[in-house]
C-alpha cells in the first residue's frame, strides 16, 4: 500500500549527483506502480516511485554538472529499478541528466515531463520518416492523456492537420483548444480493423494505446505513412498482417523514451521549448498536487478521468 513517510538521506541510492527535487509528475507508468496494477517496480521495498523529476544540484561528482545547476531526468530506470522523483532529495546517475533549458521553468518542465518528452520524440520520429504537413491528416490516439494531448498541441503548432481519438467526451473542447481539427470516438479505432487493409485515411499517427487501436491504424495509414507507437494502455498484443508493410510500405516506429541517448534527450527538450508557446504548458497541466494526493490521482488516471498532466510538488 502506498503511503508518504520520512526516510533517512543515507538510504538514497548510489549516483554521482545529489539533487534537491523541485517537482515530479504523474504518468501512466507511475499510476501502475503506485496502485500495484502493473509490474513496474523492480527494486526492493520500501521504494520511491516517480519516473521523472526536475531539481537543483546539491552535490556532484560528475564533470560538467555543478552545484546549483537545474537538471531534468526522465526514464533511465528512475521510479522502476531505482528510487524516483517522489522524494524531496534524490541521488541519480549523471548519464541521464539534461540541463533545464534556459527558457523553461521547473514547473513547466514537469508540466511536460516524461509525457511531453515522449510526445516530442514521437513527432520527431514522424518528421524523420518524411511525414510533412502537406501530406494529409495525422491522428493521435489516447489524445486526452498526457502524451496524447501534448502530441496534439505539437503537431498543430507545426502546421499539421490533426485528428484526435479519445474516449473522454468531456475533453473534446480541450482537444479542440489544443489544435485538433476533428475528434473521433475511441471505439471507431478501438475495435480493430475489419480487414487487413482498409481505405487509407492518415498520413501519420502517434499511438499511445497499442492493441487493436494500433492494428486499426496500420490498416488505414496512407501509402508510406508512419505511426509512432509509444504506449500500450489498450493492450500489448498486436494482431495484424504484413499487408500494410508490403503493399503500402507503411512504417511502424517504436518510441522508447526510457533509454533515449543523452543527445536525443537534449534535442527533444530544446524542441519542446522552441515548438510550444508558454500558454500550452498551462493548458495541458491538470493541476499541481502534493505527495499525499498521488494515490487518489493515480486511480483517476487509470480510470480515464484525467485530461492533461498532474505536476507533483514534492515539497508541498
Amino acid at each position: 500500500m502506498a503511503d508518504v513517510r520520512a526516510l533517512d538521506p543515507a538510504q538514497l541510492p548510489e549516483g554521482e549527483v545529489l539533487t534537491s527535487v523541485l517537482y515530479s509528475s504523474l504518468n501512466y507508468k507511475d499510476a501502475l506502480a503506485v496502485t500495484g496494477q502493473g509490474k513496474i517496480i523492480r527494486g526492493a521495498y520500501p521504494f520511491v516511485p516517480g519516473i521523472d523529476l526536475v531539481g537543483r544540484v546539491e552535490a556532484s561528482e560528475a564533470p560538467g554538472i555543478q552545484p546549483g545547476d537545474l537538471v531534468i531526468q526522465t526514464g533511465g530506470g528512475l521510479g522502476e529499478d531505482r528510487w524516483g522523483g517522489y522524494s524531496q532529495k534524490q541521488r541519480v546517475p549523471s548519464r541521464w541528466l539534461v540541463p533545464l533549458p534556459e527558457a523553461m521553468t521547473p514547473l513547466q518542465a514537469m508540466a511536460m515531463g516524461t509525457a511531453g518528452f515522449t510526445a516530442m520524440l514521437s513527432v520527431m520520429a514522424l518528421e524523420e520518416h518524411g511525414i510533412t504537413p502537406d501530406q494529409g491528416e495525422v491522428i493521435v490516439t489516447g489524445a486526452s492523456g498526457g502524451v496524447g494531448s501534448i502530441a496534439v498541441a505539437l503537431l498543430a503548432r507545426l502546421g499539421y492537420a490533426v485528428a484526435a481519438s479519445s474516449g473522454n467526451e468531456v475533453a473534446y473542447d480541450y482537444l479542440h483548444e489544443l489544435g485538433a481539427g476533428r475528434i473521433l470516438p475511441r471505439d471507431e479505432l478501438g475495435r480493430g480493423p475489419k480487414r487487413p487493409l482498409e481505405s487509407a485515411r492518415w498520413a501519420g499517427a502517434v499511438d499511445t494505446v497499442g492493441g487493436d487501436t494500433l492494428a486499426a491504424l496500420l490498416s488505414t495509414l496512407d501509402r508510406h505513412g508512419s505511426v509512432a507507437a509509444c504506449g500500450n494502455a489498450g493492450g500489448h498484443r498486436l494482431h495484424t498482417t504484413v499487408f500494410p508493410f508490403i503493399l503500402r510500405g507503411v512504417n511502424l516506429l517504436g518510441v522508447d523514451s526510457n533509454t533515449a541517448t543523452l543527445e536525443r534527450r537534449r534535442q527533444a527538450w530544446n524542441r519542446l521549448v522552441a515548438d510550444l508557446p508558454a500558454s500550452t504548458y498551462d493548458r495541458v497541466r491538470a493541476g499541481i498536487i502534493a505527495l499525499d494526493e498521488v494515490p487518489a490521482r493515480c486511480e483517476d488516471l487509470l480510470e480515464g478521468r484525467v485530461q492533461g498532466r498532474f505536476v507533483v510538488d514534492v515539497n508541498a
